[in-house]
């Protein structure tokens, strides 16, 4: 990299990015060629001269080997990218990071108190799920990581040619290792085998990428002659959740054991977070007592510690004390590493750490004797992030959520009734509102369960109560950490809420108080469907109306901080509910009377956003989706799904995880900053177009899925039938397997419009509420136009509709359509595509004045560099597709099946090349 910035940075990145390419894919085509394969070697794209003359598994795997290293490469750009503005431009000029937002609440007249005050209710949660959306395999991300290293290792100017060599053998070993490797799961991934790979996040990379970004946070805020040891006063502004091994929303796999071994694998890992870190501060205190005083309060700790230890025939405190006599600092250090390790191989013993606020409450002794002596600068720079570090990841490294749907729930109370006696006849289920409530009511006085332990009811609630008994006995053991939300998936009327609470006094997770019934953890209500959001805040209202939710929001609060409550709102449901432009617009309008209805009940609300890695799962740039939060909605905390492969594209290395971390954070101080400041500057008259536009879009949306014949065109023209056959996560694409639209989860609902390039849920609909807005209300159009600009909700949904729009291909929809055989429902569903399609991409030219690749070249450039191979893969996918359905069809099972692999080495290599699923 030379020493002087380029004056064209992005023309100099689009350099970057091709030469990297070019020496990868050349390494790749010599490995080919070694193995054999000269053909494939000669037509690999960006430098094969030849065309493929088959289309087998083997180009299939070559193609998705090729995209998987562009994505290596982007990645490497961007981050060089980065390194190059930040040298010419200084640090304010990456947009989105801490060094830009604290100029921009500067310039707005904000003083560093204000800041402060908001940076202390802050706390960004990313969740990781197991949605079945990451379709590679661990051991091939781990290939790619060291293939990451080695290109970093390659840039270096100073390896001679012999270096040079060496790098390019292993590079080329690497590469082979991938080519030899199954990319696809042959059978379907085991929760364990998604638990694994998340631990292997929060134990390698986030801890990490947490220490960084707080470091990019101090030096901003230093740069800004701000006080740093505020900063490093405040809690942890990242903290981390999980769904895996917790969410049991239709998928019968996540028992109450999986949820066991899930909190202690997650406590496991945390603990051997906590012990790496403090093997890493031990080596950084290697303070003699030859140079100075060893201070009384040292000694006492050493002595307190090995007291402890003592009656532990596995713990070697003789070698420990031995081998640091002389560094009494790091003797201590060794001692709580002990401790920490009793806590994973010997739980039980007296000696091992139960919480960490033990092991924080000796480091704050030691970090005490640091200051005795002197040594302020070890203090700062290695107890301070420790003890950040312990905040955030604590002995439980992730909250874990549980997930159940209301439906379940409520068939889980209907047994316990049933069983109870307390059921007249009939079903609890058929009751009505009314008298459904009056019995909740009349149970939430008393603390007595329906039955006595041991006692089963029925599958659905011997499944509810198992799970919450696991929930109990970790509280029992460990208190709350470590324990999430309780979720109620379909949440259409608060009784779906209020029922959790008798579910959870049947397994002893309840509390009982002087004034009643307490719930030690936060019962969420999630709201996905149009019409669940519009009723959102009407049931939130009496939910927190409701005596046993205050009194568990009181007891659920910290002292001296006001109460939250929790809201998940799903971008996925909504979009297949009603489209694009009425889900944006509905959870909009709902995060923003839903924040009226908390803060009115005396609580700060906290949003949970299912969001996946789509835009027809309500992906979008980070900071540009903060600036686009309706005012007032953010109050500090914030929640949010990390879904499938795009954990591993903003976290696999950790440039990219540091960036996107800071990101993250950055942008959430920012809003926050922002939402308790100034009034909104929302235009009045937009609302009024916003629900015109969700209106008639939601219409021509719904039109269109609910046509005659829609099921059939759909089956046919997508890679749905095929994807329902992957393997790519634990959990069935049905909630119930049943075969309809309603029951087919958003995930590959949107996958399946992905891989055959309509990428429909991201624009359909759009295009003909924008006309006729245009039509019929010219002057209003004009005010839309007008506010464009100024408005970052309007220019957030249209800019995300755009990103569907130039990543669609309408050559390859009617290549897929072709797929369809009765030509009339083909012609007739492709043509309504065909023309939405053209109305929208012409509306949204028209109001953002000018071609998407003179506006966004970075996104026309890696959209153009893919689109070549992607064809070739597209046509060989469609040619399979037709060829084992007609297996299918003549019930030729056996052969069929042997074609399943080929499908998904072919789904696999279009996800790689278009770097999405669903």
């Amino acid at each position: 990299m030379s020493e002087t910035p380029p004056q064209n940075l992005r023309t100099h990145g689009f350099q970057l990015l091709e030469d990297d390419l070019r020496y990868l894919m050349e390494a790749f085509s010599a490995v080919l060629k070694q193995l054999g394969e000269p053909e494939l070697a000669s037509s690999l794209p960006w430098i094969g001269t030849g065309v493929p003359q088959q289309t087998n598994r083997s180009l299939g795997q070559a193609y998705s080997i090729a995209f998987q290293m562009l994505n290596v490469v982007e990645e490497r750009a961007a981050s060089q990218i980065r390194r190059l503005r930040e040298k010419k431009s200084g640090p304010e000029a990456e947009k989105g990071l801490w060094a830009d937002y604290l100029k921009q609440l500067r310039e707005l007249g904000l003083k560093e108190s204000d800041i402060l005050a908001a940076m202390k209710d802050v706390c960004v949660e990313p969740v990781l799920t197991a949605h079945p959306t990451e379709a590679k395999r661990e051991t091939v991300r781990e290939l790619h990581r060291e293939i990451y290293s080695l290109m970093n290792r390659h840039e270096n100017p100073a390896y001679t040619p012999r270096e040079q060599a060496r790098l390019q053998s292993q590079l080329r070993t690497q590469l082979e290792n991938l080519w030899r490797t199954g990319e696809i799961h042959v059978t379907r991934p085991s929760i364990e085998a998604e638990l694994q790979n998340a631990l292997y996040y929060l134990r390698d990379v986030f801890p990490e990428a947490l220490a960084r970004a707080h470091t990019h946070l101090r030096e901003a805020w230093q740069a800004n002659g701000y006080n740093t040891a505020e900063i490093d006063e405040l809690p942890p502004l990242l903290r981390f959740g999980s769904w895996i091994g917790g969410d049991r929303d239709g998928h019968p796999f996540v028992t109450a054991d999986v949820t066991r071994h899930a909190l202690v694998a997650l406590r496991k890992n945390a603990l051997r977070v906590q012990r790496r870190a403090l093997e890493s501060l031990a080596f950084h205190l290697p303070l003699s007592s030859l140079f100075q005083v060893t201070p009384p309060l040292l000694t006492e700790l050493i002595t307190t510690l090995t007291t402890q230890l003592k009656a532990e025939p596995s713990v070697d405190l003789a070698y420990i004390l031995e081998r640091n006599k002389e560094e009494p600092w790091r003797a201590a250090v060794y001692l709580m590493r002990a401790k920490v390790l009793l806590a994973v191989e010997k739980p039980s013993s007296p000696a091992a750490y139960v919480q960490p606020q033990e092991l924080r409450a000796d480091i704050d002794t030691l970090a005490q004797t640091l200051l005795e002596v002197g040594d302020k600068a070890v203090v700062e720079e290695q107890i301070v992030p420790f003890r950040r570090n312990l905040n955030a990841f604590g002995f439980h490294s992730a909250a874990l959520d549980v997930r159940q749907n209301s439906a379940f729930h409520e068939k889980a109370l209907d047994q316990l009734l049933r069983a109870a006696g307390l059921l007249e006849g009939g079903s609890f289920i058929d009751w009505s509102i009314e008298k459904k409530r009056a019995l909740i009511d009349r149970e939430l006085t008393s603390p007595r369960p329906f039955l006595a332990p041991g006692i089963s009811a029925g599958h659905e609630a011997d499944t509810v109560i198992a799970c919450h008994r696991v929930l109990a006995d970790h509280r029992a053991q460990f208190g709350n950490a470590g324990l999430g939300s309780l979720i109620v998936s379909m949440t259409r009327c608060v009784e779906d809420l209020l029922v959790v609470f008798l579910l959870a006094r049947e397994a002893g997770l309840m509390q009982w108080s002087e004034e009643g019934l307490v719930c030690p953890l936060p019962v969420v209500p999630l709201f996905e469907t149009m019409g669940d959001l519009e009723a959102g805040p009407g049931i939130v209202d009496a939910f927190l109306s409701h005596p046993v939710v205050k009194r568990s929001l009181t007891a659920q609060t910290s002292q001296g901080s006001s109460p939250v409550f929790q809201v998940m709102v799903g971008y996925s449901d909504s979009n297949k509910d009603c489209g694009i432009v009425a889900s944006q617009c509905a959870l909009h309008r709902a995060q923003r009377e839903l924040s009226d209805t908390i803060h009115s009940h005396g609580a700060r609300p906290i949003f949970f956003h299912g969001r996946g890695g789509t835009v027809g799962r309500g992906a979008g740039p980070t900071h540009w989706f903060m600036e686009a939060l309706p005012h007032g909605s953010l109050s500090g905390g914030m929640r949010m799904t990390e879904q499938g492969e795009t954990i591993a594209q903003k976290y696999a290395h950790i440039g990219s995880a540091v960036y996107n971390a800071e990101l993250l954070i950055a942008s959430t101080t920012a809003a926050t900053v922002r939402h308790r400041g100034a009034e909104s500057c929302a235009h009045p008259e937009l609302e009024v177009l916003f629900d015109k536009l969700a209106a008639d879009s939601r219409d021509a949306y719904r039109a269109f899925l609910h046509a005659p014949d829609f099921i059939k065109f759909y089956r046919q023209a997508t890679p749905i039938d095929a994807l329902e056959n992957s393997r790519i996560g634990s959990r069935p694409a049905r909630r119930t397997g049943q075969a309809s639209i309603d029951d087919l989860r958003a995930i590959p609902w949107v996958f399946s419009w992905t891989q055959s390039r309509f990428y429909l849920p991201g624009w359909f609909g759009a295009g003909s509420a924008l006309n006729k807005l245009k039509k019929d209300d010219p002057k209003g159009f004009e005010t839309l136009a007008t506010a464009l600009p100024e408005s970052a909700f309007l220019r957030y949904v249209l800019t995300n509709i755009e990103s569907s729009l130039v990543s669609a291909n309408t050559d390859l929809m009617r290549a897929y359509a072709g797929l369809v055989e009765d030509t009339v429902v083909r012609d007739r569903f492709l043509n309504m595509i065909l023309a939405e399609y053209e109305a929208t991409r012409s509306i949204i030219d028209e109001l953002f004045h000018g071609t998407f690749a003179d506006r966004r070249p970075r996104l026309a450039y890696t959209l153009n560099i893919r689109e070549e191979p992607l064809k070739v893969l597209h046509h060989q996918q469609i040619a399979l597709l037709r060829e084992w359905r007609a297996l299918v069809a003549a019930d030729k099972t056996e052969a069929a099946d042997a074609m399943v692999t080929d499908l998904l080495i072919s789904i696999n290599a279009i996800a790689s090349g278009l770097r999405t699923t669903g």
